[in-house]
């Protein structure tokens, strides 16, 4: 028997935790949802026409009492042929993030751009199965550069759409 502390098998003494780090998901949620077809059912038999596509991306970050984030992605779709529209989908699928060992200064990019990310399958699932619900072929987005946007908008002084990310 010894009386010096054994090291752990990762480096640290016994008893001391390893700070790693990390961005934890702990709730996923839709906090609003709206599917709109105005001109169902006869949008729904198309004319063999593509209808033009516009999408919207918004990414807001703010910090809670608790230390946790909510980090919400809203997703917006605007179907529509010449003849008019086609349906409308707007989601607001939100998360609530644990985020430890980040640098301050890098915490601005991993709400806008990493919490996103990991929210982005699931939200893309939503609008998916509601379109398939309205009547159309599930509209599936295509991977979003979240990187991109928070790049873009930064460089613009435009990050008003992106809320604050102090703690309340």
């Amino acid at each position: 028997m010894t009386d010096t502390d054994a090291a752990a098998p990762d480096g640290q003494p016994n008893g001391a935790e390893a700070f790693v780090p990390g961005v934890r998901i702990l709730a996923q949620f839709i906090r609003d949802l709206s599917f709109e077809n105005p001109r169902a059912p006869d949008a729904l038999r198309g004319n063999g026409a593509q209808p033009q596509i516009d999408l919207g991306v918004e990414m807001n970050a703010r910090g809670r009492e608790d230390g946790l984030f909510e980090v919400d992605l809203k997703l917006s779709a605007r179907a529509a042929r010449e003849d008019g529209p086609v349906f409308h989908v707007e989601l607001l699928y939100g998360g609530v993030f644990q985020i430890n060992g980040v640098a301050p200064d890098d915490l601005e990019s991993v709400l806008l751009v990493d919490c996103p990310r990991f929210l982005f399958p699931f939200a893309r699932r939503v609008i998916a199965d509601v379109t398939s619900d309205g009547g159309f072929p599930p509209f599936l987005l295509d991977p979003i550069d979240f990187a991109g946007v928070y790049a873009a908008r930064k460089a613009q002084g435009d990050l008003s759409q992106m809320g604050e990310i102090g703690h309340a």
